[in-house]
């Protein structure tokens, strides 16, 4: 009995404290497990209850901006993949969404309607707030400019001379040549002559 009353109380203790050390380590695991929730994730069960969410669907972060526009409205925070914002509604256009955003002027914001995903309700339509930024004039500077002013050099324009007349030549035919003083039709008209003399002889004395 006396052996077995020391071995029990020891047994029970070592059985307790590993009940003990069960417990913290579940807990320990459990709270880490609630900690380390992504906020997204909170967020979205949160407003889910509340309205419609924005989740940003876009594989890089995103500008929040102060309007729905890249120009005229100023960055006021970036949101990143999976982060999911009470939506609030959106541009005219559709193309912005406007989200609850409390680091932003006025706790609001929006964000690229493309780089996001809405859920949980359809959005109404919001009128853009007061421009931010001044719209930006282009100006040139004068002396930039001036570099590319060319001047022309004046030069004396040159004179026209008038070319010489245009002298026509006149072809005149020559003087007809003349044999020993006699035209070249009398010539002619002499060989005819002497030459039918001989045919008339030739022939009279062929009959003989």
């Amino acid at each position: 009995m006396v052996v077995v009353f020391h071995v029990y109380p020891m047994y029970a203790m070592k059985r307790i404290w590993f009940e003990v050390v069960g417990l913290l380590a579940a807990g320990i695991i459990v709270g880490a497990a609630m900690f380390g929730m992504p906020k997204q994730v909170r967020a979205e069960g949160e407003a889910q209850t509340s309205g419609p969410v924005a989740t940003v669907t876009y594989s890089e972060p995103i500008n929040v901006r102060g309007g729905p526009s890249t120009v005229f409205y100023p960055i006021v925070g970036r949101v990143s993949p999976g982060d999911v914002l009470p939506a609030l509604g959106v541009s005219p256009g559709r193309e912005w969404v406007q989200v609850a955003f409390p680091s932003a002027p006025g706790g609001v914001g929006w964000v690229y309607a493309a780089y996001v995903t809405i859920s949980g309700g359809e959005l109404r339509v919001v009128e853009p707030p007061p421009t931010q930024t001044p719209i930006a004039t282009a100006t040139i500077n004068p002396t930039f400019a001036a570099a590319f002013i060319f001047q022309p050099t004046p030069s004396r324009v040159p004179t026209f001379t008038p070319p010489p007349p245009l002298e026509i030549p006149h072809f005149t035919e020559p003087a007809a040549v003349r044999a020993n003083g006699l035209p070249p039709g009398a010539v002619a008209f002499g060989l005819l002559f002497i030459a039918a003399v001989i045919f008339f002889v030739s022939l009279v004395l062929s009959r003989q």
